[in-house]
């Protein structure tokens, strides 16, 4: 399967939430999670990718993680309905991109599934002003025999919004559950730059 070299430099929008879950109902990480009081700190995304670059739909779920003093995130579940993109998340990153089906409704309303049923919808009101926010981390993935950092960047108009998830209780996220998220925002026009990988 083709796929483009690194990096890739992304364009699109995202509905993105920010979770607090039972440290102990986390997955298997190949780092250390950054745990406060038992709990961690747990993205999700739904993202929608547009030309110049690479064009996918997008569901993850990503843990705040710490190597030495170094911080960053590291993805446990991930699904897209782009094989070019499966295949270069997993051979350029070890990222463990999944192929799913996504149905994307108006600007805030998304929903996914793979082949053994629902995964997570979303559903948000459009904001009515954003800012200009950038962005910069890593992701940390098992690769190999040992463990890869990843850079990306990203630019953006983020606002808050208030996002109503639908977890599948039993569903490969369940593991979200009962949680609720803290905070959400909204993403458009956005631009990321994933990658080179760190050797």
């Amino acid at each position: 399967m083709s796929y483009p070299p690194e990096p890739w430099v992304l364009h699109g929008r995202a509905c993105v939430s920010v979770w607090l879950v039972r440290a102990a109902a986390l997955p298997p990480l190949p780092v250390r999670p950054v745990t406060v009081f038992g709990r961690a700190a747990v993205g999700t995304a739904f993202v929608d990718y547009r030309p110049p670059g690479m064009a996918y739909h997008e569901v993850l779920a990503a843990v705040l993680v710490r190597r030495g003093w170094r911080f960053g995130v590291s993805i446990t579940r991930i699904w897209v309905d782009s094989p070019s993109s499966r295949a270069g998340g997993r051979e350029l990153w070890g990222i463990p991109k999944d192929l799913a089906e996504f149905e994307w409704g108006g600007d805030l309303a998304a929903s996914a599934r793979d082949g053994h049923g629902p995964i997570a919808s979303v559903r948000a009101r459009a904001p009515r002003f954003d800012v200009p926010v950038p962005a910069a981390t890593s992701t940390w993935q098992a690769f190999g025999d040992g463990v890869a950092r990843t850079p990306l960047r990203a630019t953006g108009r983020v606002a808050p919004v208030r996002a109503r998830w639908r977890v599948d209780p039993a569903g490969p996220l369940a593991w979200l559950l009962p949680h609720r998220p803290l905070v959400s925002v909204a993403v458009r026009r956005m631009r990321m730059t994933f990658g080179p990988r760190h050797r």
